[in-house]
């Protein structure tokens, strides 16, 4: 028999950006950023599922329970045992759409973390069971890892499902995303732009840049620049984003180590000290072609969060 979840029980859930790849760790690297979509979901006894979205995409993103987060919540809970609840949904966004920021990964980690706590008392969900639902929805798991967990992480894939480790990035690194104002990238259509194979030396020469990536963002942030070199996956997207290539291409002649942040089109510029991410943002503003918003971030260590709202009823 189903689990039954109270009407009268009200959560909150914060998730973070995430920045996925880095450069040379493709489907591996993943890193969360202090930019937040906030969800609140409350029981009630009349069935259906009703959203309420504010802020980024609140003119375009479904109410009903096709909306991501609510159909997240929803697997979660059937995966579970438990019966999904008649439920009101406001998303509250800020983590832009479709420009390689995680903001789908961040929809299915809410929808998984409401999941968990409107289920309180009913059943028991360890953090491995977190990355495992809301991978299995995600498709892999370098955005879903940092948004559950926070830092740097490295994330796998194992027969019996993803793994993932959180590292704390040097305090000397900051990070820039420049975000494009108007071009999107869907994630599957950048992965449509792969080869089904590439050179072996591409792939040493990827292995040497991620491992050297690792020991940039922990120990050396002055190795950066040649840390985030790749020859996986950016080059074979440049054609469809051909601002985002040429104003990392820019970036990269001045010294600055910038990247393609997950699918596109966002850039993710990770310098070695504040002074160095000042001048990357004013080269960006004197960058010819698109225009481009700034945003000086940090990295979130927390992940995301869920906590009962007061009146949470038992």
């Amino acid at each position: 028999m189903s689990a039954s979840i109270p009407a009268g029980r009200s959560v909150s859930v914060v998730v973070p950006a995430t920045t996925a790849n880095l450069g040379p760790g493709f489907d591996t690297l993943g890193m969360a950023l202090t930019m937040y979509d906030d969800v609140t979901v409350s029981t009630r006894d009349e069935p259906g599922v009703r959203v309420e979205v504010h802020g980024v995409g609140a003119d375009e993103l479904p109410t009903d329970e096709s909306h991501l987060v609510a159909a997240s919540l929803m697997y979660s809970l059937q995966s579970w045992g438990v019966e999904i609840p008649g439920m009101d949904i406001v998303a509250t966004n800020h983590i832009p759409q479709g420009r390689g920021l995680g903001s789908s990964g961040a929809a299915i980690v809410a929808g998984v973390l409401a999941a968990k706590g409107l289920a309180e008392g009913l059943v028991e969900v360890s953090d491995s069971e977190l990355l495992r639902i809301a991978t299995e929805q995600e498709g892999h798991p370098d955005n879903i890892a940092p948004a559950l967990f926070g830092g740097l992480t490295i994330a796998w894939m194992t027969p019996e499902g993803p793994r993932s480790t959180k590292l704390t990035v040097h305090r000397g690194v900051s990070l820039l995303v420049a975000i494009a104002d108007q071009s999107q990238m869907s994630t599957r259509l950048a992965r449509s732009l792969h080869p089904e194979t590439v050179p072996h030396e591409d792939a040493i020469f990827n292995l040497s840049r991620a491992a050297l990536l690792i020991a940039a963002l922990l120990d050396s942030p002055e190795l950066l620049p040649e840390a985030t070199e790749d020859r996986l996956h950016q080059n074979y997207r440049a054609s469809a984003m051909p601002e985002t290539s040429a104003l990392i291409a820019a970036l990269r002649e001045r010294g600055f180590a910038a990247v393609v942040s997950g699918a596109g089109p966002s850039i993710l510029v990770l310098c070695s000290d504040p002074g160095q991410r000042v001048d990357a943002e004013a080269l960006i503003a004197t960058h010819g072609g698109a225009s481009w918003q700034c945003h000086a971030l940090t990295v979130d260590q927390r992940g995301a969060t869920v906590e009962a709202l007061p009146g949470f009823a038992h």
